[in-house]
């Protein structure tokens, strides 16, 4: 009888044909030189970085511009499945507090294909969403953008409301209605009403999944429970890749005490995974040893 060697080596190269793609938002609390220069930090910092494939960073208030060049220094020497680069945003704030959207970037499978900073004309948003437009390793779904956004808790309902907006901005703008919203959206406890988060605009309009769902708790304080960050996803495409979403609970994974996650940031990173397209695809299979490969499958049913 032949082996059944051949037919399963040919099971899992057609199984390993496909990739994950994770999207991530993580509010890093105040992100300075002076931060990340701490070893315990950065080396927290760039474990949560790898994890993903697009990290959009926010509350990078860094001035000096030094502090991402360090981080992603780091994580290339930490993680060889680089090289990341990353797309930093103008500071953008209402007065002399200001705050950089920045994305860090796995350069390999993804790579920037425009962006801009919304034009908020009429001053609703404390730091206007930086859109970005990327490519994705998919066939179903070649590009994607996302459209970043942390509000100001005073502000949360207009701000998030204000957000439709934007999505109707960049889907024109890239003709495309495969769009990800993400950040610290500060859409809940006191910030947002369970009555006012049913009354969204991004809730009422159809087609938009909030990936993170309601009772998520995205807060490292143990005398917390509220769901501030969010992914939001629209598009058919989009949608129909999304495997799952969820908080990132750096904490436990990681075996640190509440006192050492909060030195990193009061927040839990959010992570959407989306499903890969074929990382080898079958036409750069070598001919012969695809041949060979399905030849034996064939011997192992006859």
């Amino acid at each position: 009888m032949p082996s059944p060697a051949p037919m399963l080596l040919f099971i899992l190269l057609l199984a390993g044909m496909t990739t994950a793609f994770r999207i991530c938002a993580f509010n890093a609390q105040r992100l300075t030189v002076a931060k990340v220069a701490k070893v315990h930090i950065m080396d927290t910092m760039v474990r949560i970085l790898a994890r993903c494939d697009i990290t959009v960073l926010q509350e990078v208030v860094d001035t000096s511009g030094d502090a991402i060049p360090l981080l992603l220094r780091d994580l290339n020497r930490f993680d060889d499945s680089g090289p990341y680069n990353s797309l930093s945003s103008p500071l953008l704030g209402r007065s002399t507090y200001m705050e950089k959207y920045v994305y860090v970037y796995r350069s390999r499978k993804t790579q920037v294909l425009d962006s801009y900073v919304y034009n908020d004309k009429t001053d609703v948003f404390a730091r206007e969403p930086f859109v970005a437009q990327f490519s994705l390793p998919s066939k179903v779904l070649p590009k994607l953008a996302l459209v970043p956004l942390h509000t100001t808790p005073k502000d949360v309902g207009p701000e998030l409301d204000a957000l439709y907006f934007v999505f109707l901005n960049v889907s024109q703008h890239w003709q495309s209605e495969d769009v990800i919203l993400l950040g610290d959206f500060n859409a809940d406890c006191s910030s947002l009403s369970k009555k006012r988060q049913g009354e969204l605009l991004l809730r009422t309009k159809p087609g938009f999944h909030w990936a993170i769902p309601d009772g998520e708790d995205t807060t490292v304080r143990d005398s917390t429970h509220c769901t501030y960050d969010r992914i939001v996803v629209h598009g058919e495409h989009c949608q129909g890749l999304v495997k799952w979403a969820a908080a990132f609970r750096f904490p436990q994974s990681f075996q640190l005490t509440e006192a050492e996650a909060l030195n990193i940031s009061d927040h839990y990173p959010v992570e959407v995974e989306l499903s890969g397209s074929p990382a080898w695809p079958l036409a750069y299979i070598p001919l012969n040893l695809a041949m060979l490969l399905l030849l034996s499958g064939l011997d192992l049913i006859l």
